[in-house]
């Protein structure tokens, strides 16, 4: 079964490209920035990379992001991630970055999203992997730089699909960013929000991605299950759902895959993405793996979980179709 999975085509929606820096390209930055690390080998940056909780998480990511400061930068990380990709045959991708993660450090807008734009064409090319943007905002700053961050960005409105809604979730709901989100679809850009495993709030805040939002998208969201009304209307709606099982394994009590088997039973639009895939050590591939073994999933299933990334993939519909035609003749072949 895992050969079956690495050769099948992969759409991967819930992606952050700062949580696919690698420890050997972070030591290559920070001596291109001369910034310093509080470590000496790839070895011990690579197990300084334990977390047991979001926040204790978020702490290291974050601090992370001080050796990304030009657009060769980001263009590199983004760059490895795709080519990456590309070897576990993901043909799509949807890819979240977090601008106020560099610009509240002095790195202009600009830099970051023209290093990654350059990134996503040369893939394509190089590759044949494509893959759209997905600007996220940052729940724990103010709403206010939330919007300014969104003003700021509809001069590269035809590079960016959609926006989101990451980082710490504790005391910052969905409805803290109500009028940002509702500027964000009158621009034309889709709606997607993290409600992340076991938060406090966690049904609640589901409930105003729902009503009060109004996404096309919810990212995690397990706890959708924990209300079989939220559940139902969920399914009513057909969205989709983006679960990153060895991401749950990390930073909860376990990967969730129980969910999944529970979302896929009652006909919920599931999806299996990696996260943050250089500090959980695993790609959508090997999320795949995890979940096929656990659920003891046959092709059936796994084609079924692919096609239901495919179908709510941010793209028109004759692209899409392209893609689960694909699936299929690989499947069926």
């Amino acid at each position: 079964m895992d050969p079956f999975i690495a050769g099948m085509p992969k759409a991967e929606l819930h992606l952050h490209i700062e949580g696919t820096l690698e420890p050997e390209l972070k030591f290559e930055l920070a001596r291109r920035n001369g910034v310093e690390l509080p470590y000496s080998t790839v070895e011990e940056a690579r197990a300084a990379y334990e977390f047991h909780d979001l926040t204790s998480f978020l702490v290291g990511y974050y601090d992370s992001m001080r050796v990304l400061l030009t657009e060769p930068d980001f263009y590199d990380l983004a760059s490895a991630y795709l080519a990456k990709a590309a070897s576990q045959n993901v043909r799509y991708a949807e890819i979240f970055f977090d601008p106020q993660a560099h610009t509240s450090r002095g790195v202009p807008f600009d830099v970051v999203i023209r290093g990654l734009r350059r990134a996503l064409l040369d893939a394509e090319r190089l590759h044949g992997i494509r893959a759209q943007l997905i600007m996220c905002f940052l729940r724990d700053f103010s709403a206010e730089y939330a919007m300014a961050t969104l003003l700021e960005s509809l001069p590269y409105r035809e590079w960016i699909v959609g926006v989101g809604l990451d980082s710490d979730e504790r005391g910052n709901p969905p409805e803290k960013f109500a009028a940002v989100f509702a500027r964000a679809r009158a621009e034309g850009y889709l709606l997607t929000m993290h409600c992340d495993v076991n938060q406090e709030n966690s049904t609640e805040h589901i409930r105003q991605c729902l009503e009060v939002i109004g996404v096309d998208r919810i990212d995690h969201g397990v706890n959708t299950l924990d209300d079989p009304a939220l559940a139902a209307e969920a399914a009513r709606r057909g969205l989709a759902f983006t679960v990153c099982p060895v991401s749950n394994a990390f930073v909860t009590d376990g990967p969730k895959t129980d969910v999944v088997r529970r979302m896929l039973d009652l006909g919920l639009r599931v999806t299996i993405n990696s996260d943050d895939p250089a500090y959980f050590q695993a790609y959508v591939a090997e999320n795949l793996e995890l979940v096929r073994r656990e659920l003891d999933l046959d092709r059936d299933d796994l084609v079924r979980l692919e096609r239901n990334a495919f179908d709510a993939a941010w793209l028109p519909r004759t692209t899409r179709d392209a893609y689960i035609t694909e699936l299929e003749t690989y499947a069926a072949a």
